[in-house]
């Protein structure tokens, strides 16, 4: 469902308003791929330059001022081009379809950006996203710098628009949540459709591979319109799910094993992230059971503590605190050598079983822009020595909370072989992972079309 070209309006309105006067922002899409010889890669736009236009096409740079008005350069009309390539929406139509108020042939940008800089204060850019940008901005600064003998001014600031575009773009408005609340249902019943594959086809004595589940992932995907993949799904049976970025590669899926799906659809241009593992053939093992049953109290946890006023650091902190908890409880790890839970959170002994963070910011990245750092509390810095590399470690208050916000709730436990851990939960990784949008009283979880019970699992798995 494409948005009403008023939303990217008041985006563009509400940015050129923190220019400030004399500023002017540029904001180019992303550039093509090359795959090989003659074949490029799908092509995705600059999430900056879509959330601003609705724009999905390459080739194309947005320029916004600070009193409101918005230059768009675009790819012209090419009937050959066209041909091979697709519809052009062209620069005439792009004045009336996007609501910019002047549009070019991207062909005229190099002529035309001097101009539009020529007389401003501060240039505004988004720092270390696009390759030569910079140096673009400086060819063009040098072009208005050589005509100030006829009275041209030329911009003597350069900023990072990031700052501006990352704390609007963490807050995220109804249409943005409704479809992120869209991509997570498309995701969710995907996981459903890998689970029950994967039982069905091990109950038949058929071969199940990870591929297999990577192809019903993306089958489900598309089916319900999604365009394409938030990120590199993963799709790790066995040892292989204790491997954190690991790719649906060719291992076979063994009955009595777990598999650990790590994959969410990108919609209209947003990103849901979705973790599950399950037992390949729908019956837990008892260590299996128990180790699942540790990581989704800490994830119950972490939910409880989603709130709004919390920090984002509270739910990493609760989580923490369930696992090694569980950790010392199920032989993980000795308390007589480790010693109490604080000594195992102070020591972060933990982390030989759960090395990562519980979150990170949803949007249209999976890995979505903002600030992790309350910005009111930026210079209060402590340092603390980390006790596992012992460096010293700059700490600075985690963000708050506030409703609008989405983040991922991600707790796991991966444990490898070692003389020192029991042998029942070996090459056992688990992963759950939902995402969250902050409440006015608590969080949302918008992922939950598939289950996370044990039991709810292999009744759906049964199924």
């Amino acid at each position: 469902m494409t948005p009403s070209p008023s939303i990217h309006a008041a985006r563009r309105a509400r940015l050129a308003s923190q220019l400030g006067e004399g500023g002017v922002a540029i904001i180019p899409t992303a550039p093509e791929a090359a795959r090989n010889r003659d074949s490029h890669h799908p092509y995705r736009h600059d999430s900056y330059f879509f959330y601003l236009t609705g724009f999905t096409e390459p080739h194309a740079t947005l320029v916004l001022f600070a009193n409101g008005e918005s230059w768009l350069f675009c790819q012209p009309k090419d009937l050959e081009r066209e041909i091979w390539d697709g519809i052009r929406l062209g620069p005439e139509a792009a004045v009336t379809e996007l609501g910019v108020t002047r549009a070019w042939s991207s062909t005229e940008r190099e002529a035309r950006l001097p101009e539009a800089l020529a007389n401003q204060r501060c240039v505004w850019f988004p720092f270390a996203t696009h390759e030569g940008l910079a140096n673009q901005v400086d060819g063009w600064l040098q072009t208005v710098r050589a005509r100030v003998r006829m009275g041209v001014l030329c911009p003597s600031e350069q900023r990072d628009l990031c700052a501006l575009l990352d704390e609007m773009r963490l807050f995220k408005d109804e249409h943005e949540l409704d479809t992120m609340r869209r991509a997570a249902r498309i995701s969710a019943h995907a996981h459903v459709r890998a689970m029950q594959y994967s039982a069905r086809m091990l109950r038949a004595g058929q071969e199940v591979r990870e591929y297999h589940l990577d192809a019903e992932l993306m089958h489900e995907f598309r089916r319900h319109g999604s365009q394409s993949v938030a990120y590199t799904s993963i799709v790790a049976a066995g040892a292989n799910a204790c491997v954190l970025h690991y790719r649906a590669d060719a291992a076979p899926v063994r009955a009595g094993e777990l598999v650990l799906i790590d994959a969410g659809c990108e919609l209209d241009g947003y990103a849901s992230d979705i973790t599950r593992t399950f037992p390949a053939n729908g019956t837990f093992s008892p260590a299996q059971r128990d180790a699942y049953a540790l990581v989704l109290a800490s994830q119950d946890a972490a939910v409880a503590a989603t709130r709004p006023g919390a920090r984002f650091s509270d739910p990493h902190d609760a989580a923490v605190r369930v696992l090694a908890q569980g950790m010392l409880d199920l032989g993980l790890l000795n308390a007589q050598q480790h010693g109490s839970l604080d000594a195992v959170i102070e020591q972060r002994a933990y982390a030989r079983f759960y090395m990562h963070r519980t979150g990170h910011w949803l949007g249209m990245d999976v890995h979505d822009c903002g600030s992790y750092v309350e910005p009111s509390e930026a210079d209060q810095v402590t340092t603390r020595r980390d006790p596992l590399t012992q460096q010293d470690v700059l700490v600075r208050p985690s963000r708050v909370l506030r409703p609008g916000m989405v983040l991922t709730i991600e707790p796991g436990l991966y444990v490898r072989p070692a003389d020192d851990v029991p042998k029942d939960f070996w090459h056992i990784g688990i992963r759950i992972e939902d995402d969250a949008v902050v409440t006015a009283s608590g969080c949302e979880l918008i992922t939950r079309d598939v289950p996370v019970g044990i039991a709810h699992i292999e009744d759906l798995m049964r199924a």
